[in-house]
């Protein structure tokens, strides 16, 4: 199976390859020529696997560079790292309410599922295409993208990896766990600035073809951790498979009974992933969109209209503090048909005027599997504390937006479909917040509000959180937006 551009169909690549260059060379991002799917035989075989075993047979059907005996050696080799029993387990807090918890990798976040797959399936495609320079891997993140990708490249041969992050647009802890990362083949550094104007940055040097020659004569090639990256992306399509397998493995629902699944959304990657998952053959009666005041997709989803002309909010919920989702490129790309050149147009717009709209055939379209909603600071707050009260469940601000935002389509819907709730992070990601949530205490110190979190409810503090405070601060730098090519640049020089 080929892949393609988003803006230029034409443009054909492996697997291998799409994942080594993570961007096209026209901006545009890789999507598989077709869409697997999966048949009810599939599935009747998947409910038997673990969680390793379903990861390689989703990913099987899209990377045919890789074989499936491959992949399920790098699934069980990333899954080792987690804790628990499960990667993944998904938790009944009520009546056909479910919690999929995506955290309980090395860096406490949902990206551990995909980052945890990412440096296996790039060293082997490196392998495969034969690539001699070695992977320069640039990311933007807002929070935990930038960790779990520091965690899972370093001192990996023939990578190096260099993280920004916004100074003042992430947590203590997220801040924390980057700038004590170990590793010989890192670098992070923050930014004055927000995580759209890193974002915009790193897509600016993946187009620049001068910055591409230097660095390729001093024997580099560029390449994404970012969800831009299918590799990615992949990796998180298996979760929304297994937690359908899970249902139907509990006798929760039969094949063929549709769910709900409510995920927060910043960059659109995670929700994508399920909808791909959707395309292959997962029953889903709808996605709820879940954004925090920063409600960008929203209003995309009630308007057909993606404006990023407003204004720029700090929220507790920082991973979704984004106003420019990389990857609803590629769901356009699909609702429109797989039309390359609306696609290129649209993007050309959102550039030079910072906003487009689609037309009322695609809105259509849309709503038909889609809706969204946002969380105020106070409803997330009132969310994650009601949850606790009511069903005993500690959420992060995430999985709190996400929360607030699916009682609210219940309530306008009456919908009785079974749903999943998308959690992305740890409670102690965001300790302070949490905690301040359900006692109406506030304690500015993270590491003391993780102390009395853990007293308040009894949730333990995850292993990979425990000891930050006393690990050793490696990376102090703080640039100007404008000048990260130059810190990319230097950094090389200094290999």
């Amino acid at each position: 199976m080929n892949y393609v551009s988003t803006r230029d169909k034409e443009c054909k690549v492996t697997s291998a390859e799409a994942i080594r260059d993570g961007l096209s060379k026209d901006g545009g991002l890789f999507v598989p020529e077709k869409i697997p799917t999966l048949t009810k035989a599939d599935f009747d075989k998947l409910i038997e696997l673990s969680y390793e075993e379903r990861a390689a047979f989703v990913l099987s059907k899209f990377l045919e560079d890789y074989t499936y005996d491959e992949l399920l050696g790098y699934a069980k080799a990333a899954y080792s790292r987690f804790y628990g029993d499960d990667p993944c387990p998904l938790v009944n807090v009520a009546d056909d309410l479910y919690v999929l918890e995506l955290w309980h990798g090395p860096t406490c976040a949902f990206k551990d599922m995909a980052l945890t797959m990412l440096p296996h399936l790039l060293t082997g495609a490196r392998k495969k295409t034969g690539e001699k320079s070695k992977t320069l891997i640039l990311v933007a993140t807002s929070g935990d993208t930038g960790k779990a990708a520091l965690e899972g490249f370093r001192d990996v041969d023939g990578v190096d990896i260099i993280v920004f992050y916004p100074s003042d647009g992430v947590s203590d802890m997220q801040k924390l766990q980057m700038k004590t990362q170990i590793g010989n083949n890192v670098y992070v550094c923050a930014i004055n600035g927000n995580f759209d104007d890193a974002q915009s940055a790193v897509k600016t040097i993946f187009n620049d073809d001068a910055i591409k020659a230097d660095l390729l004569s001093k024997g580099y090639k560029l390449s994404s951790a970012n969800s831009i990256n299918w590799g990615r992306l992949a990796p998180q399509i298996a979760y929304y498979v297994s937690s359908y397998c899970d249902l139907l493995a509990g006798d929760r629902i039969k094949f063929g009974d549709k769910v709900n699944f409510c995920v927060p959304s910043g960059n659109f990657g995670n929700i994508l992933a399920g909808y791909y998952a959707s395309k292959m053959g997962v029953p889903v009666n709808k996605f709820i969109c879940a954004s925090n005041s920063n409600k960008v997709l929203t209003d995309f989803f009630t308007t057909g209209t993606y404006d990023i002309n407003r204004e720029f909010f700090k929220t507790m919920s920082p991973s979704m503090d984004i106003l420019i989702s990389s990857n609803l490129e590629r769901f356009l790309f699909e609702i429109s048909g797989r039309d390359d050149k609306l696609i290129a147009s649209r993007m050309a717009a959102l550039k030079k005027d910072g906003k487009y709209t689609v037309t009322d055939a695609e809105l259509k379209k849309i709503r038909e599997m889609f809706d969204a909603g946002f969380a105020s600071e106070l409803d997330t707050k009132d969310a994650i504390h009601m949850e606790d009260e009511l069903d005993g469940y500690v959420m992060d601000t995430h999985t709190g937006v996400a929360m607030a935002v699916y009682q609210d389509y219940i309530e306008r819907t009456m919908d009785t479909t079974p749903g999943i709730i998308v959690s992305t992070a740890s409670a102690y990601k965001f300790p302070a917040d949490v905690y301040q949530a359900l006692t109406g205490k506030k304690i500015a110190d993270a590491f003391e509000a993780s102390e009395k979190l853990n007293e308040e409810t009894g949730l333990e503090i995850p292993e990979p959180l425990k000891g930050l405070r006393e690990r050793e601060v490696r990376f102090n730098d703080v640039i100007d937006k404008k000048d990260i090519a130059n810190a990319v640049l230097s950094y090389v020089d200094k290999k």
